[in-house]
């Protein structure tokens, strides 16, 4: 059984005016947006899911509504054979020990009042976890687990790279012992020079802690490198799945050809034909179908 089923799930978002939400008639600026729109998947355990797509193509709200920080409209979440959508919030709560989330910008996700010891402790106090003595061990411990010094719990994050940032929000999401982490574009807002070592530190606590990821990005040869599966999110929808070498190799959707193909190349000479994507070229309510062997594509 995998460790997450998601079926159907969609969020939508009214726009334009409160003053035009009404029984009476609803210009077209004010009607619901789909964000997520019939999105359906499934994680096994330990696995390296990615989730890619452009900016805006609901990658981010997805995870959202995995976790709950933003509630779904409608369709079904299961982890681990419990039904993420019908517990109350106290159930919710011991449930997010097992579920965490590393956020995108590490400038925006840390509290600036607030010591990285701190940041790092407050799950544990939140969940009722150990004593005071018990839980400043724990801190020490995620942050030689991360690469940090444990002398350094007192600063304030304005006093770290981005780079070290990231590395405390990644030692908060596993202050809990969690099995299943959504990295949600982890390395984007960092130099390219510190990327790679934070990508190696996450793949190598994956391989310690027994974890299972959800891995979202824009950067295709970052998916390339360490998923083993990737679904391709466009317009708030799923457009093709499957095992990722399948989609690289022999992408089937229009819009996962334009992707692959504005990746850039180390040669400048190698001949390269960039892709426009023709909107015209499908049928953007088009169902996936299994195109190839645990190949999907919406075509």
């Amino acid at each position: 059984m995998a460790l997450l089923d998601v079926q159907h799930l969609t969020k939508t978002f009214e726009t334009g005016s409160l003053f035009t939400r009404s029984r009476r008639v609803v210009p077209a600026s004010a009607r619901p947006r789909f964000a997520v729109d019939d999105v359906s998947f499934a994680i096994e355990r330990r696995e390296v899911f990615g989730l890619v797509g452009e900016s805006g193509s609901g990658k981010t709200t997805t995870a959202r509504c995995l976790l709950r920080l933003v509630e779904p409209t409608s369709g079904r979440i299961v982890y681990d054979g419990t039904d993420v959508l019908s517990l109350s919030p106290r159930d919710l709560r011991r449930l997010r020990r097992h579920m965490q989330i590393v956020f995108q910008d590490p400038y925006s996700s840390l509290n600036p009042r607030m010591r990285v010891g701190d940041i790092v402790e407050e799950p544990l106090i939140v969940h009722g976890i150990g004593s005071r003595e018990e839980r400043r061990a724990r801190v020490r411990e995620l942050f030689q687990m991360v690469g940090l010094e444990a002398d350094h719990l007192s600063r304030r994050p304005e006093a770290f790279s981005g780079g070290q940032r990231q590395r405390i929000g990644l030692a908060r999401a596993l202050a809990l012992n969690p099995s299943f982490i959504v990295a949600d574009e982890p390395v984007s807002a960092l130099d390219v020079s510190i990327q790679a070592h934070i990508i190696d530190l996450l793949m190598d606590l994956r391989q310690r802690l027994g974890l299972t990821l959800l891995f979202i990005a824009h950067d295709l040869r970052l998916v390339q490198r360490i998923c083993a599966r990737a679904a391709v999110m466009y317009d708030g929808r799923i457009v093709e799945m499957g095992e990722t070498a399948a989609l690289f190799s022999w992408p089937r959707h229009p819009y996962t050809k334009a992707l692959l193909s504005a990746i850039p190349v180390a040669d400048p000479d190698a001949r390269r034909q960039r892709i426009v994507l023709d909107v015209q070229s499908f049928d953007r309510a088009a169902p996936l179908r299994e195109v190839e062997p645990g190949h999907y594509a919406a075509v």
